[in-house]
């Protein structure tokens, strides 16, 4: 396995939102590994991601498919709602299927942070601005598998429709 430079990614506006939001498409996270520290703003979580870009550069072969062990942040967290989650279920697990932000008004950087989960399964972040960090946190593995969307065209692609 080739070597794989670890990705730290900060978030300070929507584009780089969805940016990091593709990386960790498809991430998984421990409900017991996510935590939000009112007193400090700050949501923060460690998943397991799949290196998409491991995909992409390879062409989907089965046997370079990886994951990588990485914390996600959130500041400036004013408030956490859970919709489909049972936090007494620590040791379920979630698939992450996306991130977005809801502005609170077209010039405020406030607004709602969304993180979509397989199931119907959400978790909404009411923010003072958009500031995450996504860090790599250790080696990558192989992965049992590859994720598969309906639209994929077998290769780790995106279909065209």
């Amino acid at each position: 396995m080739a070597e794989i430079t670890p990705l730290m990614l900060i978030a300070l506006d929507d584009a780089d939102l969805a940016v990091m939001s593709a990386h960790l498409q498809d991430a998984v996270v421990r409900v017991g590994d996510m935590a939000y520290l009112p007193r400090h703003k700050r949501f923060a979580t460690v998943l397991n991601r799949f290196d998409w870009m491991t995909v992409a550069t390879s062409g989907g072969k089965s046997d370079e498919v990886l994951r990588r062990r990485s914390g996600l942040r959130f500041e400036r967290v004013l408030a956490a709602r859970l919709s489909g989650i049972d936090l007494k279920s620590q040791n379920s697990f979630l698939s992450l299927l996306a991130i977005t932000m809801t502005r609170a008004g077209e010039a405020d950087p406030g607004g709602r942070v969304r993180l979509d989960f397989s199931g119907g399964a959400a978790i909404e972040l009411d923010v003072e601005c958009i500031e995450a960090e996504l860090k790599d946190l250790g080696a990558a593995w192989r992965a049992k598998r590859r994720p598969v969307h309906e639209d994929d065209d077998g290769q780790g692609r995106r279909g065209s429709s």
